[in-house]
């Protein structure tokens, strides 16, 4: 029993010299596993930081629609016949009153000549029945009886009646003739014609062409009912402006108007139809396809703008992290009032002075210290931030976009554009305050080329 303990101890002694040896060989590891974590925490988180600005931002409400052409017509006989000729060529571009086609008119001509023929009868008979009246009433009742003298009269009664159906038969026949050939009824582009020329042709045949104006042309689209109240709003002040874009909503295509919102809502769907017009100048619209619209409603005049990437959401809301000095970062709750694929339109929280993260936010946290890219452009010196200058430019030309710039759309693109085509005529202000910007913009781009 005393060689069992004895065995038994020196196992215990053997597994404790191996555990304490085991121990001690982790300890260098384990403390360089923490001092390496603890140095990850410290180091810089690599980001990139956009400039928030200043700007007017247009507001949009997106839809999907269907072009329509504003007018369609089909082009069918009037009266039977054999087509002589077809004037027209498919997808030709027609206007009102252009001959399509011209149906064997010879049937319908002699209709005519014979209610001609039949006026001429008519009238010689009248003539007679007048001189025979204006006798019998020189006469007398004592030579020809008052009864005879009632009956001459009342034929040349019959007899002018007779001529008034002659006139109205005259102008069906010639009403009938003319609808041997065959004009189009509006302007607009002519389809694939129905009938070849030697057809013989009924009024009750489904059409000889399809006529389709093209220029201008509208198209069909709905937008969710909660929309109707602002777009109203934007309507009372004149008809907002919609842009037709592609099928991947980049490009656009034309630009025209809204001309109607829908007299009710489809409670099936819940939504609200609308009808812009576009003038398809280029033809880019054509009936039938399907065509994203982007109506502008209203524009937020002067607000601060992020990229939306820096948007950041968490438990307690919206947040983004503001690059401060020191390359440091710092959490700042913000409020978004309007926000699109690329922007973010900030209400509360956010200045144009600030530098706000748009990528790298995986190891970022508030105080984080972070690293940005050598070519990231530098914060704009005090005094010197886009809204500053921008708000120069504003006051200086105030009155002059007052006088030429009116009644353009209140955007940034918008009024340059309108300053630049009425540069000679801008005052000496105004002049001087987009030379310097000019020169400012130029002196930006020579340091960035340089670095």
């Amino acid at each position: 029993m005393a060689k069992f303990f004895k065995r038994l101890a020196a196992v215990v002694m053997t597994a404790a010299i191996a555990a304490a040896i085991i121990y001690l060989s982790m300890i260098p590891a384990a403390q360089k596993q923490l001092s390496g974590r603890q140095m990850m925490k410290n180091a810089a988180v690599p980001v990139t930081a956009a400039q928030a600005r200043t700007t007017d931002v247009p507001i949009y409400l997106d839809g999907v629609g269907t072009a329509k052409a504003r007018n369609m017509v089909t082009v069918r006989p009037q009266v039977d016949g054999r087509i002589l000729s077809i004037d027209f060529k498919e997808g030709q571009e027609v206007k009102q009153g252009d001959v399509l086609a011209k149906i064997d008119p010879s049937t319908y001509q002699a209709q005519l000549d014979q209610a001609v023929a039949k006026k001429a009868l008519d009238e010689a008979q009248l003539d007679n029945a007048r001189k025979d009246l204006e006798r019998y009433a020189q006469l007398g009742g004592n030579i020809i009886a008052q009864k005879t003298i009632d009956t001459q009269r009342a034929l040349v009664d019959q007899l002018t009646a007779q001529i008034k159906v002659d006139d109205a038969a005259i102008a069906n026949a010639k009403a009938f003739l003319s609808y041997t050939t065959i004009v189009s009824p509006i302007a607009g582009r002519s389809g694939i014609r129905l009938v070849d020329e030697g057809n013989l042709v009924r009024a009750s045949d489904a059409g000889i062409v399809v006529i389709t104006e093209l220029r201008p042309i509208s198209v069909l689209f709905t937008l969710p009912q909660q929309q109707l109240g602002r777009i109203n709003a934007a309507l009372a002040k004149g008809p907002p402006r919609a842009d037709a874009l592609d099928a991947g909503g980049k490009a656009v295509l034309d630009t025209g108007t809204l001309q109607v919102v829908d007299n009710q809502v489809d409670q099936s769907t819940g939504t609200i139809r609308l009808k812009a017009e576009f003038a398809n100048a280029n033809l880019q619209l054509w009936p039938g396809q399907f065509v994203n619209v982007r109506l502008h409603v209203d524009t937020l005049q002067q607000v601060v703008v992020i990229p939306t990437p820096a948007v950041q959401r968490g438990p307690n809301g919206t947040f983004a992290y503001v690059v401060q000095s020191e390359d440091r970062v710092a959490l700042r709750p913000l409020t978004v009032a309007y926000q699109t694929e690329t922007e973010a339109v900030i209400s509360q929280g956010i200045t144009s002075a600030d530098r706000v993260v748009t990528t790298g936010f995986s190891r970022l946290r508030d105080g984080a210290s972070i690293s940005l890219p050598e070519n990231e452009p530098p914060p704009p010196a005090p005094g010197a931030s886009p809204a500053d200058r921008a708000a120069k430019m504003r006051a200086a030309c105030a009155d002059d976009m007052k006088r030429f710039c009116a009644n353009v759309e209140r955007s940034r693109s918008a009024i340059r554009a309108c300053l630049e085509a009425n540069a000679a005529q801008l005052s000496e202000a105004c002049k001087s305050a987009a030379a310097e910007a000019v020169a400012r913009g130029k002196r930006g781009r020579e340091s960035s080329s340089t670095e």
